[in-house]
């Protein structure tokens, strides 16, 4: 375990951005992550849970407390069954389930971060969650003071929400089990248009596994998507906002909106989100609201890529990624009435 004192978070961050903690833990094994949140809870210090720093806004004054970053490792495939200690970086467990045959997250390679942030979100793209896969989550729980296996069930997982997201401060991630499958070198069937257009298979087809993953990979690249240290455009938490489920009271008073701002024969995305309700794009609102790709002229803009990325072009502060986000926001509730909310955690700050 190792600790360090006034030490910068924003190295941690995929954003680049946010001030020093009190105290940093980096611990690598399951027992070191459970004796740093039991000190701190003993002793009633703040605590922040960092992973892979890919879904963090941290403030410019920091974290009055103590971080613990987990780094654990771990990675064992028994059979279609995986099981992901919380530390181990997604992208390289999606690359290694591909490589051995095995369809189920193939569609969520490229999503920075580590494993044991995907159940708090249930991360999501191109047609698949993994709520769908995830058999168990093996979590502290720091109210009861002991290890717990959580069920699928039991997680309460919809979309991108959970029981862990419900209750930051009660589960701390250890470890991901997982059910995936043997599909003869086969993905999982492709439900996302988009993905099944490029790859010439229509939805609900399968396609070979590999090159569902290069193509997932490529897609997202081409929306900045993808982290790399040398493009600004990627100095993000992927996508800002998640996509605004609508009741049927919301969504018709939003239709008028759109045809009064747009047009009668203006039609925007519409997807079946159950008991009524719709889902919409929030990249869509975004970019009809006058949020172009590229919007901003100052340290932090929209990705000249996608309208759902918020970027550090590499000298931005914290206060100015959230004056953008602000504004973004403003913008699209006066012109459809709909309130964006914000898919990463906020740590010190808020929209």
């Amino acid at each position: 375990m190792q600790e360090l004192h006034d030490a910068p978070l924003a190295p941690l961050t995929t954003f680049r951005l946010g001030g020093p903690a009190n105290r940093l833990i980096t611990a690598v094994t399951d027992d070191e992550v459970i004796a740093a949140v039991r000190e701190a809870d003993e002793s009633g210090t703040p605590l922040l849970i960092i992973g892979g720093g890919s879904n963090l806004v941290i403030g410019d004054k920091g974290f009055d407390g103590t971080a613990l970053r987990i780094a654990t490792k771990g990675l064992r495939l028994d059979g279609t069954r995986l099981e992901l200690a919380a530390g181990e970086v997604w992208t390289e467990a999606v690359a290694h389930t591909v490589a051995a045959g095995l369809a189920g997250i193939e569609c969520l390679a490229g999503i920075p971060g580590s494993a044991g942030a995907t159940p708090i979100q249930n991360v999501g793209a191109y047609g698949q969650e993994v709520s769908a896969t995830i058999t168990e989550v093996v979590a502290y729980d720091r109210r009861a003071g002991e290890t717990v296996v959580l069920s699928n069930a039991e997680c309460a997982f919809s979309y991108r929400h959970s029981r862990f997201k419900e209750h930051p401060e009660r589960y701390v991630v250890l470890r991901v089990r997982f059910g995936l499958e043997d599909a003869g070198g086969l993905s999982a069937p492709v439900r996302y248009a988009e993905t099944a257009r490029v790859l010439g298979v229509e939805p609900g087809g399968r396609a070979e596994l590999a090159t569902v993953r290069e193509t997932v990979l490529g897609l997202r690249a081409g929306k900045g998507m993808v982290l790399d240290p040398a493009d600004h455009d990627t100095w993000s938490a992927g996508s800002f906002f998640t996509n605004p489920v609508l009741d049927a009271g919301q969504y018709a008073a939003f239709l008028d909106r759109v045809r009064e701002r747009l047009g009668e024969e203006t039609a925007p995305p519409a997807y079946p989100a159950g008991d009524g309700r719709t889902k919409t794009s929030a990249a869509w609102l975004i970019d009809k609201a006058g949020f172009a790709k590229g919007y901003g002229s100052g340290p932090a803009r929209i990705s000249t890529k996608h309208t759902l990325a918020l970027t550090n072009r590499g000298e931005a502060t914290t206060e100015d990624l959230l004056a953008l986000a602000r504004e973004v926001v403003a913008g699209v509730r006066d012109a459809f009435g709909v309130t964006l909310v914000n898919e990463p955690v906020t740590v010190g700050v808020s929209l």
